[in-house]
């Protein structure tokens, strides 16, 4: 049975377990799963890459679409992929981050799904991921019951017009829950 009630951008939940990006695209895709020994970056030939919680040193960022974003969570053409049409689910994104032991930046790339992601949905999973990073937290994103009630706190929160207040609704609701 496929379960996708709940989503926040690009974080679904499928089947049970919480996924970013298109993990059921049609000829295969790229998408990050949460385990508890880490980020699974999945890509589309196959391959999988664990990165071990305790390796992530400064936050997650959350870009969607292609190209850069000059600072924003959503470029123009991460745009055109929500969009019905022929670029509909095209132009996925990237998780950037600076990981440890070595150190070093890395991106890891997922599809989108052909649903648009509202641009206050991105910044909340971005903020959401960094203060997980930041609290020492990153592990519980494994839990998929948790993850649940984080979500749904989250998803409550649709007019969120300040960082300030994204950062209060995501640190009452990771705390909450």
């Amino acid at each position: 049975m496929r379960d996708t009630t709940a989503s926040l951008g690009p974080l679904q939940r499928n089947d049970g377990r919480w996924e970013l990006g298109h993990s059921r695209r049609p000829g295969g895709g790229a998408w990050v799963e949460f385990r508890e020994e880490g980020l699974t970056a999945h890509a589309r030939d196959g391959a999988e890459e664990v990165l071990p919680w305790p390796r992530i040193l400064l936050g997650i960022d959350v870009v969607v679409g292609k190209g850069s974003a000059k600072g924003e969570n959503i470029s123009p053409a991460g745009l055109l992929g929500g969009l019905p049409g022929p670029l509909s689910g095209h132009f996925g994104g990237r998780l950037l981050m600076t990981l440890r032991r070595p150190h070093e930046n890395r991106a890891v790339y997922f599809d989108r799904h052909p649903r648009w992601y509202r641009v206050t949905d991105v910044h909340v999973l971005e903020t959401f991921l960094r203060h997980l990073v930041a609290t020492g937290d990153a592990h519980r994103l494994a839990d998929p019951a948790w993850l649940d009630r984080v979500v749904t706190r989250l998803t409550g929160h649709r007019m969120l017009t300040s960082r300030r207040a994204v950062q209060r609704a995501v640190a009452e609701a990771a705390r909450g829950s």
